[in-house]
């Protein structure tokens, strides 16, 4: 029986930069202790929100270092190592030292295309190859292919694949995972606005935008649907509603960022090819923000 310890509110931490665009370590200490302090359950580090792509080795090592020391065990964390080479990342999953890294998360090969025998061998070799669960990341607006269902359920049988962070949008496509999958695979929900219908078709969890600035309302919302306590829950559901979608309307992280800077945890900057969100879509952030942040 495979045991995920990745359940309930995790946070796809943003990666703050000063206006120099260098990292801003202290700001990201303090989005960390941000985030623990208002109800996360778990940590993810290098997903698509941070940046990644535009950050060197030893500022990828830099980030994870921080959030490791300032976390300091109090949750779990995840690390993002994916791309569309099958044998770089099993080389840098190979050359990562994982000590206090709980999973990894990794995404669909992206620009390439594979087909469905392409992304369950790609995955497969990286759950063979990695001394930690691995999460599989299906986001097929962002690399150009879909992970279907049935491709999902085979590699729900894999040892060391313990869960799917599924961001397809396509309610029937996650439906036919939490049929088919076996009990001890886990599906999270990859897309902040639609997290609670999922947890009330059998979801378990979240990697979230959303929670990296109101954790609070959504770890409470989460708690919850948990709980049982739907009516409580899709109450805080429907408040975040249009929140989630602004952070988003002008492209991820750019909208949590803006948000972010707007409330003091670190300074609105994005590197290239990213930049911040239009002066309309801040002004819809900043005024839907004071509908919000009481509750």
């Amino acid at each position: 029986m495979k045991k995920n310890i990745f359940k309930g509110t995790g946070v796809a931490l943003v990666t703050p930069f000063k206006n120099d665009f260098s990292i801003d370590v202290e700001a990201l200490k303090r989005i960390v202790n941000h985030v623990i302090d208002n109800g996360a359950d778990f940590l993810v580090v290098l997903g698509t929100t941070s940046e990644a792509p535009t950050l060197s080795s030893n500022e990828k090592q830099l980030v994870i270092n921080t959030i490791l020391s300032e976390n300091n065990h109090r949750l779990p964390v995840m690390l993002g190592i994916g791309g569309n080479n099958t044998q770089a990342v099993i080389e840098t999953i190979k050359a990562q030292d994982f000590t206090d890294i709980d999973g990894i998360l990794s995404v669909v090969p992206y620009y390439n295309k594979p087909n469905q025998r392409g992304m369950r061998a790609h995955f497969e070799a990286i759950a063979d190859a990695s001394p930690v669960p691995v999460v599989v990341y299906n986001v097929p607006g962002r690399v150009g292919v879909n992970l279907q269902a049935a491709t999902c359920v085979e590699l729900a049988q894999h040892p060391n694949i313990i869960a799917v962070k599924e961001a397809s949008g396509n309610l029937q496509q996650i439906m036919e995972i939490l049929r088919d999958k076996p009990a001890d695979f886990d599906v999270l929900s990859g897309d902040d606005g639609i997290t609670q219908p999922l947890m009330a078709l059998g979801a378990t969890g979240v990697i979230s935008v959303a929670a990296n600035a109101y954790t609070k309302p959504f770890s409470h919302m989460m708690r919850a649907m948990k709980e049982g306590r739907t009516e409580e829950a899709l109450r805080l559901h429907y408040a975040m509603l249009h929140m989630n979608q602004l952070i988003f309307a002008d492209g991820n992280p750019a909208g949590i960022k803006c948000l972010m800077s707007h409330i003091g945890l670190c300074e609105n900057v994005l590197r290239l090819p990213l930049v911040t969100v239009s002066e309309k879509v801040k002004l819809d952030i900043v005024e839907e923000w004071k509908q919000l942040k009481d509750k």
